[in-house]
């Protein structure tokens, strides 16, 4: 009971560091910056990029965010799991 205490603040703290961690992707010049909570932080779009190319980029781009903050988000969970001497995988 008390290591299901402890795994649940370690989580907790973990989420708190991810929502601090900001992953970014790029496509075509459209730069996208996410957490690795995945939330997004912002996006940017350069005048020169043309709009009918815009929803395509930025779809591309979060996407390739959105992985990166998961990977990021697993090592983080796993590194706890290893701490609190659980299997890892």
């Amino acid at each position: 009971m008390r290591d299901m205490y402890k795994l649940q603040r370690e989580a907790k703290r973990v989420k708190k560091e991810l929502a601090k961690i900001h992953v970014e992707a790029e496509a075509s010049g459209v730069k996208v910056v996410v957490t690795a909570e995945q939330e997004i932080v912002s996006i940017e779009i350069p005048p020169e990029v043309p709009r009918e190319n815009i929803p395509a980029l930025v779809k591309d781009a979060l996407n390739r965010a959105l992985k990166k903050a998961q990977v990021v988000a697993s090592e983080k969970m796993q590194g706890v799991m290893g701490e609190m001497g659980m299997p890892t995988g």
